[in-house]
């Protein structure tokens, strides 16, 4: 029983590791870091190959493909929870204020941010719209920042694919 519990555990550490390079791989590559993903991708292939190896030589128990089930689901799980904590990658927040705060500009400026402001017409009269960039990594922080300078504006986040021209181009390392 002890040598059947060893075995599942190694294989749902096996998928856990093999699924969340996978997971990886695939964010590498949508963020256009092809080296790093072909890298990482030799890594990914050698343990998805003994893990499945593992699995077809011991298909009369069923709980090997469970567990097999079972450490592929975690690898997910893992795998976007590491991208998370990486943060890989830039993101462009668009703010609208309900009001015309026109030192809000200049603030998140000071605090590092890249800003480009103009004036919209709303429904309810004339709003300020900011559109600003950040590094993934301090998207949380900038959020923080907005909530304290003008608690209910209305923010929307996207990830850019890619950069050209602007006073940050020179900070920003070049997509490949």
């Amino acid at each position: 029983m002890e040598e059947v519990m060893e075995l599942i555990l190694i294989i749902i550490g096996i998928n856990v590791v093999y699924v969340s390079l996978y997971t990886l791989r695939m964010i590498l590559v949508i963020k256009g870091q092809r080296i790093l993903a072909a890298i990482l991708s030799l890594g990914e292939v050698l343990i998805y190959i003994i893990g499945l190896g593992i699995v077809l030589k011991n298909l009369d128990n069923p709980w090997n493909v469970a567990a097999y089930c079972i450490g592929y689901g975690l690898g997910v799980y893992i795998g976007s929870r590491i991208e998370e904590y990486l943060a890989l990658g830039y993101v462009t927040v668009q703010v609208t204020v309900d009001c015309v705060e026109k030192e809000l500009p200049s603030k998140l400026r000071g605090y590092g941010y890249g800003v480009t402001s103009w004036l919209a017409d709303g429904k309810d009269g004339p709003r300020l719209m900011m559109q600003v960039l950040a590094k993934r990594s301090n998207e949380r922080k900038l959020n923080d920042i907005l909530n304290k300078l003008c608690p209910k504006a209305f923010v929307v986040s996207y990830e850019p694919k890619n950069f050209k021209g602007g006073f940050w181009i020179n900070r920003i390392p070049p997509f490949k």
